[in-house]
């Protein structure tokens, strides 16, 4: 089983806080907060997201790039997380 279908409930609830995180910043931009305020929430939202996409990367690296017994799905699946690490630091 992929680790996001066995942990699906625990990412899905980092989803959604990372949803009402969002949401925050639409609300204080809509009450017209200071910017130091909209600033500290925004980066509330970026170190969620990091977090979130550090515990993929992590499941990512144990289940298919550690694990399997065949070189070709540990090579396949390294080249798949250098493509995604890739595009998320652009």
């Amino acid at each position: 089983m992929a680790h996001t279908i066995r942990d699906k409930t625990k990412l899905i609830a980092r989803v959604r806080r990372i949803r009402g995180q969002v949401q925050a910043v639409e609300r204080a931009l809509e009450a017209e907060s200071g910017c130091a305020e909209v600033l500290r929430l925004i980066a509330s939202v970026r170190g969620a997201v990091s977090g979130l996409m550090a515990e993929v990367v992590e499941g990512h690296i144990r289940v298919h790039v550690v694990e399997p017994a065949a070189a070709a799905q540990r090579e396949k699946a390294a080249e798949e997380l250098v493509e995604v690490v890739k595009a998320y630091l652009k």
